[in-house]
């Protein structure tokens, strides 16, 4: 942290259940020259991966299906989301992560996984860093029937639709997940990749 314009003065822990909520006190000299103080709660549940699975011959992806209890409580009738596999880093490297989950979640081993770019998903709440990847699989890649960790209390429906069904689902409204998007629309747009 490097920025001379803000000081942090306190930072409270408000839960450190599942992550960490933080309030974050700091001053902050805007491009005016005045000092403000501001607070801020302040997210924190890690650094995480995500993949666009993509089979060249068949032109079909790999999305998954779950219930999000956030958006359930957010006009989601059933809670249910469809999005591209993904994960939150453990202690490996994003690579590592997207490779571990793709095989949890889907049951495919995938060995190669290329990085597209990474975001901050949601900047003004969350600390998590996003870091998109594409892989390549074939049928015969599968290893297992996925689904998820039941020690996770995952419960994860594995779906594979062409990329073209994928796109009408993004405009229909039936994928809402922003990463799911992002990936869907990059792919779209430098059509190279698949």
């Amino acid at each position: 942290m490097s920025n001379p314009n803000v000081k942090i003065s306190s930072v409270q822990i408000l839960s450190n259940d599942w992550y960490t909520l933080k309030k974050v006190h700091f001053q902050y000299k805007t491009k005016d020259g005045i000092t403000q103080s501001q607070s801020r709660e302040v997210y924190d549940r890690g650094n995480g991966a995500v993949v666009l699975l993509y089979n060249k011959g068949t032109k079909n992806i790999i999305l998954t299906k779950q219930f999000r209890m956030p958006t359930y409580l957010n006009e989601n009738p059933d809670g249910m989301m469809i999005e591209a596999p993904a994960g939150v880093l453990d202690e490996d490297d994003p690579s590592d992560c997207i490779k571990r989950e793709i095989e949890e979640e889907t049951g495919f081993r995938v060995k190669k996984v290329k990085k597209l770019f990474e975001s901050y998903t949601s900047p003004g709440a969350v600390t998590e860093i996003l870091h998109f990847f594409i892989a390549y699989y074939t049928s015969d890649m599968k290893v297992n029937e996925g689904g998820g960790k039941e020690d996770e209390h995952e419960d994860i429906e594995v779906l594979e639709i062409s990329f073209q069904k994928a796109l009408d689902m993004l405009h229909s409204g039936e994928i809402k997940d922003a990463k799911t998007m992002m990936l869907l629309l990059y792919a779209k747009a430098y059509n190279n990749l698949l």
